[in-house]
């Protein structure tokens, strides 16, 4: 994406997008697909992992106006011990030791200001390293839907709705 028009085109922001490994349809229409990394890697197994955002952008400070999108999705790093070359980090990214609880606080806040009105974010999270409970405590806004999954139990998906009151700050 190049400019705020084709971005204004577009009804749903994946805000830490990586390799889009969950979406249904890897380049849906609908979708500005952003990350803080343009990357390709060879992963230990042979494959290959392309991460290519339409927006570079970092999740703390989006570059995108207040109210923008319906559904925004936010899938953060999760790690914060995955060695320099690491596969995992590679594929999901890596969290700073002494800012992650910054960086998710902020994260949340910028998904809600970027976020429509009555708009819904799905929160992705998996708990191998940080409980869950430590990256909702980040947020005061309450979740409507919470579901487990995955091996063990430690993947969540969280949704939120946003209340019908406009954001209010500098990037309207």
């Amino acid at each position: 994406m190049k400019s705020d028009n084709a971005t204004a085109e577009k009804s749903i922001l994946d805000m830490c997008c990586g390799s889009r490994m969950f979406w249904f349809d890897k380049q849906d229409s609908r979708a500005v697909f952003a990350d803080i990394r343009d990357e390709e890697h060879v992963l230990c197994d042979g494959r290959q992992l392309h991460i290519h955002p339409d927006v570079i952008a970092d999740f703390r400070a989006l570059p995108f106006a207040n109210d923008s999108f319906s559904q925004v999705v936010f899938d953060p790093p999760h790690l914060e011990r995955v060695g320099p070359q690491g596969w995992q980090g590679k594929k999901y990214g890596k969290l700073n030791k002494e800012t992650w609880r910054d960086d998710i606080r902020a994260g949340f806040s910028e998904a809600f200001r970027v976020l429509r009105p009555h708009g819904t974010l799905i929160f992705k999270w998996n708990e191998t390293q940080i409980p869950v409970s430590q990256i909702i405590a980040l947020t005061d806004v309450k979740p409507t839907i919470w579901q487990r999954t995955g091996k063990n139990d430690k993947t969540h998906w969280i949704i939120f709705a946003k209340s019908g009151q406009h954001t209010q700050g500098e990037r309207e």
